[in-house]
């Protein structure tokens, strides 16, 4: 018994010892609470991260080896979190492991699964990850990850900022005379990072630190990363072997050689395509009409699928496949497009572009510069951009996230560089008209609007994406804003498949707990819509983007009942500058009253330095929607 007794106390003290030597010392937790008070929203803190990067030659490849060391604090009183990293066919992951303070292994179940995105241009991407528990304040792990890339061209950029606040952070790239890599350095105005390079040896050592950087921000409709946070993007020019140099990127010419030598190795059988493209011209009498027939067909039939393998990630799928098939991702979409035009006696050609949640353009040649790809259709001396991804875009009218890109259109063994076109937010005008009375405590009377370009668009993709027993009342909900106060009935619409004709509709309106009366006198809430009220960045830490550049108009009238007259309206609020403008206004006009909005955003994006004003704004802008209209008995 007594030997029994002897065993467990010996065990308990080793379990205590060994607790002991993973739990937060005391200088852990005083750290742990310094953090906490500065980085308030994060649970989590980066303490050290050391990233190491080196190069090789393997199979007349140049290969790429990433070595990750991180040390991660719990700042808050415990956290849960996701440890992840990403590969594909072209990388392999050899280490993925977490370990205690005391540099023992954390055992947490690693899964590794396909990831799925809505990217536009998506690789053969996996993902490995871990749920990581912090029981206490202050409580560590050492992580480590060993990542290799059979293929420098697919190693494109490192970024210095994490999901994490970090208090310091080191990136070596280790660069044998060998290679010719070009480092180019984005957005690092505002960062505290320290940059040393020297030569040891055949080698040019660059080492960058980074230190007390907030996290990467979770905000929605923000600039895509590469417009945003500092980092390296790596061009490998062109490297040396057995005294004989090898180009890999060193200028566009060479990413267009190497993005048409993948094309030039599709497989493509046209005759799949004859019969369709017969039946959709068949009856069309001009060009252009053809033309809508085969892009619209395309957007219609072809579902999107982000989704490809290997080199596919960056080669088009033949055309007869995804015609078979009936979906492909944006690469099969556009050489479908391609091929059918072709077919039908056009000139139609495989065009890249990066949208604009890329950063970068053409002069620079790296597979970072695009990540979608398009048809260009070549027509009496002007070009078309064809997206079969943009469902009820018209012909001729371009989504507002590839505007004013660039393009590398295929040309034989040339290429050609175009910009997309950039609309003005009229293109997208949205206009509406209301006319009310009051009957006892509620607005009745009618409204219409007429939607263009990009607002129509959204609308049409909306509203034909809904199941046909469901499409009823998915409108009037819609048109209510889901408010039971709102009731609409009698609808009327143009023809909602035509993408080529002005969106109209027409409907009758009922508003409750608009009207409240006391006395002599009448209060009404004229406003039952409250555009962009919801768009307030008073937390937001990044720029701003809208789907499309706004403009909307509309003009309430409401008749004055007979024996009242006006006795106060709303004061008008006005502003105009170079990004937006705002008019909003009552007046009596006869027997009416007119409420008055106009809305204009002149570009997509509202930049994080005009959110002040922008912010005040939208302030006047509530203060005025929540006033009332007094009217008085005579």
């Amino acid at each position: 018994m007594k030997r029994f007794i002897t065993l467990l106390l010996l065990l308990a003290s080793a379990t205590n010892y060994a607790q002991k030597s993973i739990d937060p010392t005391t200088d852990d937790i005083a750290l742990a609470k310094e953090l906490r008070l500065k980085y308030a929203k994060s649970d989590v803190a980066l303490l050290f991260s050391k990233e190491v990067v080196t190069f090789d030659i393997n199979a007349g490849n140049v290969t790429v080896n990433n070595n990750v060391k991180e040390r991660l604090m719990n700042i808050n009183h415990r956290a849960d979190i996701h440890k992840y990293e990403f590969y594909d066919s072209q990388s392999s992951i050899e280490n993925f492991s977490l370990k205690y303070r005391n540099d023992k292994t954390a055992n947490f179940y690693v899964r590794d699964e396909f990831h799925k995105s809505n990217d536009l241009f998506f690789a053969d991407s996996r993902v490995k990850y871990m749920t990581v528990d912090f029981p206490v304040q202050g409580y560590t792990y050492n992580y480590e990850l060993d990542k290799k890339y059979k293929d420098v061209k697919y190693f494109t950029s490192i970024y210095f900022q994490d999901e994490y606040p970090i208090i310091k952070k080191q990136i070596t790239l280790t660069v044998p005379d060998w290679l010719n890599l070009d480092i180019k350095e984005f957005n690092f105005e505002g960062y505290t990072i320290k940059k040393d390079v020297v030569k040891e040896g055949k080698n040019t050592i660059y080492t960058y630190t980074l230190e007390n950087a907030e996290p990467m921000s979770e905000d929605k409709q923000a600039p895509g990363p590469s417009l945003v946070y500092p980092h390296v993007l790596l061009i490998a020019k062109s490297f040396t072997k057995n005294s004989k140099q090898i180009t890999l990127f060193s200028e566009t010419a060479d990413l267009y050689k190497w993005y048409k030598s993948l094309v030039d190795g599709i497989q493509e059988n046209p005759a799949a395509l004859k019969d369709k493209v017969k039946e959709l011209t068949a009856n069309a009498k001009t060009d252009d009409e053809k033309i809508k027939n085969i892009y619209y067909w395309v957007q219609d039939n072809i579902r999107y699928i982000a989704f490809e393998d290997g080199l596919a990630g960056y080669r088009p799928e033949a055309s007869q496949n995804v015609f078979a098939k009936r979906y492909g991702d944006c690469k099969g979409m556009a050489n479908l497009t391609r091929q059918m035009l072709k077919e039908a006696g056009f000139d139609a050609r495989l065009t890249w572009i990066g949208t604009k949640h890329i950063g970068y353009n053409y002069s620079i040649p790296s597979l970072s510069v695009d990540n979608h790809m398009i048809c260009t259709l070549f027509k009496d001396g002007k070009k078309y951009f064809l997206d079969g991804t943009e469902k009820y875009n018209s012909l001729g009218e371009y989504a507002e996230r590839i505007q004013g890109k660039e393009v590398m259109i295929e040309d034989g063994d040339k290429y050609i560089i175009e910009k997309v076109p950039v609309a003005a937010s009229a293109q997208n005008k949205e206009t509406y008209t209301g006319v009310f009375h009051i009957d006892n405590e509620s607005l009745v009377g009618t409204i219409s609007g007429n939607m263009l370009g990009e607002s129509r668009a959204s609308f049409l993709y909306g509203y034909n994406s809904i199941k046909n027993d469901r499409k009823e009342n998915s409108l009037q909900y819609y048109l209510s804003h889901g408010d039971n106060n709102f009731a609409v009935s009698n609808v009327v619409t143009s023809d909602l498949a035509n993408r080529d004709s002005n969106l109209t509709l027409q409907y009758n309106a009922t508003l409750k707990n608009k009207v409240s009366s006391f006395d002599n006198e009448i209060y009404v809430d004229l406003d039952y819509e409250q555009e962009f009220s919801e768009y307030d960045f008073k937390e937001r830490k990044t720029d701003f983007e809208f789907d499309y550049k706004r403009e909307y108009e509309s003009v309430t009238t409401l008749q004055i009942p007979a024996g009242y007259k006006v006795t106060r309206l709303p004061e008008a609020f006005k502003i105009a500058n170079d990004t937006y403008a705002i008019n909003v206004s009552y007046e009596q006009k006869g027997n009416d009253i007119l409420y008055k909005k106009h809305f204009l955003v002149k570009s997509a994006t509202i930049k994080k330095a005009d959110f002040v004003n922008w912010n005040a704004s939208v302030t006047s802008l509530k203060n005025l929607y929540n006033d009332q209209i007094t009217l008085t008995k005579q």
